[in-house]
């Protein structure tokens, strides 16, 4: 059981807890995948979270490696660098020509440029604890970026006073998985573990609250001009972007909707309702959608 942080006999109970959440975590865009190899399109999705969510495994990967003896830091962010792989080589193959140019810049970019720049500066310029420290807080700096992310959602569900954006499993699973990786980073006494979590902590708290006072509220504009709004592409990809690293995504917003099927679904009710001579405002029911820290 070496290198299982035996540090204290609960850090082993919350370090496989950790795994088995953000195991869950990692496979929550499956259904997603799926639904793109069905269609054999992205259907407008984007690769950003995904390549960011590798990107996030294989730092921490590094840190693990360095510092030694955090086991269940590799063990997790290993089976997240294989999922993430595989999400990110499914959306190659069925990605138009341009957002696979696009997904091969940013992996280019942050994956193997700010990668390779930050193993060659701390391997070569640091040394000993001093190595451990500084790639530490890159780790906080990172992840702390990511947990920001939540912020955009917060803001759409206090302006539209509706939830459907932010799922309260969603917001439940970013909670647990801070509090339990916290708890781990606290019990071995590792502060770039438990830092970034007091913050995913925190949003996940404010998330929850949010969902619990608007979840009966009537949304802002059913009767005006949101009610038949169209969702965007970013729209669409609001709950992704917290995905991709640490957010489980929920059952709802597991699948796509592109825009043209709901522009084509919403002319056919208007086209229903003319000919029973019933004069009312079309509603768009937006199905579930996908995120992703």
């Amino acid at each position: 059981m070496a290198g299982l942080s035996m540090h204290h006999p609960w850090a082993f109970a919350f370090g496989l807890l950790g795994n088995i959440i953000s195991f869950m975590t990692f496979l929550a865009p499956i259904p997603t995948f799926y639904r793109i190899y069905k269609t054999k399109s992205t259907a407008g999705f984007q690769s950003v979270p995904y390549v960011v969510a590798l990107f996030s495994a294989m730092l921490w990967i590094f840190y693990a490696l360095i510092k030694t003896g955090e086991g269940f830091l590799i063990t997790i962010n290993a089976a997240g660098c294989v999922i993430e792989s595989i999400y990110v080589i499914m959306y190659f193959v069925y990605a138009p020509k341009k957002e696979k140019l696009f997904t091969a810049k940013i992996m280019a970019a942050l994956n193997g440029g700010v990668f390779g720049l930050i193993l060659l500066s701390t391997l070569l310029l640091f040394k000993g604890d001093k190595r451990v420290v500084m790639l530490g807080w890159i780790c906080v700096g990172f992840s702390v970026s990511v947990f920001v992310a939540p912020l955009s959602i917060i803001k759409r569900v206090i302006q539209t006073r509706s939830v459907e954006y932010m799922p309260f499993s969603l917001s439940l699973s970013l909670t647990l998985s801070a509090i339990v990786w916290f708890l781990y980073g606290l019990l071995i006494k590792d502060k770039y573990v438990a830092l970034p979590n007091i913050l995913g902590f925190t949003f996940g708290i404010v998330q929850m609250g949010l969902y619990m006072f608007y979840m009966n509220k009537t949304p802002v504009g059913t009767e005006g001009k949101e009610a038949g709004k169209l969702p965007t592409t970013a729209d669409e990809h609001i709950i992704v972007n917290i995905a991709k690293l640490s957010p489980a995504l929920p059952e709802k917003s597991s699948e796509v909707h592109p825009v043209a099927e709901m522009a084509r679904t919403n002319c056919g009710a208007q086209a229903a309702a003319a000919a029973e001579n019933r004069n009312f405002d079309a509603f768009v029911t937006r199905g579930p959608t996908v995120r992703v820290t």
